[in-house]
């Protein structure tokens, strides 16, 4: 698979993306466009046993680019193998000159690879909600999350994902997202119809508000109108 450019519901400040890793994603997020894809088709890169896709390893990266590393699984999920990890990072770092996007629902396990990160690199973590959907994926917690995005080092830029958003508790997610103080926060809805538990209106625009307050830049993702016209 070559470097794409970005299209569709991707982080309009992305320019590209790339993929090493096939295989099924541990965390099983009912949401997860992904895995709905594979669903439907029954088939694909995306099911079964983790593996390396060994000719993704030669494509090159060029410089001057935003590039997400695996959107398409979690390379810090806990069954990721460390040599898996320590090889997507070894070929991300023979292209220095591009700024590289990583994000995980499990960001503790990034502790352990801060020094193979690119200079040039954006961590971040997704946080549907404060609240816990069991039923709905097998991430860590919240909780866990936000405890794992407060451990990392501040020389990288970090942001939160907060998408889809989920009903949540606003002084609760509040304090969360003021105790990380993300250098941006993207914001969205649930874009494939999956009948989520979602908040009213005036929940999320007191986060919004709260987030100004802060002083902490907002990513409305356009899939959030949905949501916001009801």
């Amino acid at each position: 698979m070559p470097l794409k450019k970005t299209h569709g519901n991707m982080y309009d400040w992305v320019t590209h993306t790339h993929s090493h890793l096939a295989g099924k994603c541990s965390h099983e997020c009912s949401y997860c466009y992904v895995q709905a894809m594979e669903a439907r088709f029954k088939s694909g890169k995306y099911i079964g046993p983790l593996s390396l896709m060994e000719k993704e390893f030669d494509v090159k990266y060029g410089e001057g680019r935003t590039i997400f590393i695996e959107h398409m699984n979690d390379m810090f999920a806990m069954d990721v193998p460390d040599n898996f990890i320590g090889r997507i990072l070894n070929h991300v770092n023979e292209f220095p000159m591009n700024t590289y996007v990583f994000q995980t629902k499990n960001p503790s396990r990034m502790w352990n690879w801060v020094s193979k990160f690119p200079k040039k690199s954006i961590l971040g973590t997704t946080i549907e909600s404060n609240r816990i959907y069991p039923t709905l994926s097998k991430a860590p917690s919240p909780f866990e999350r936000v405890d794992g995005m407060l451990h990392l080092p501040k020389e990288f830029p970090r942001f939160l994902t907060i998408e889809p958003v989920l009903d949540f508790d606003v002084d609760i997610l509040a304090s969360w997202i003021y105790q990380i103080h993300p250098d941006f926060l993207n914001l969205g809805a649930d874009s494939k119809g999956f009948g989520l538990p979602e908040p009213t209106v005036e929940k999320i625009m007191q986060l919004v508000d709260k987030l100004k307050e802060y002083g902490i830049e907002l990513r409305e993702k356009h899939n959030l109108q949905r949501l916001l016209q009801k």
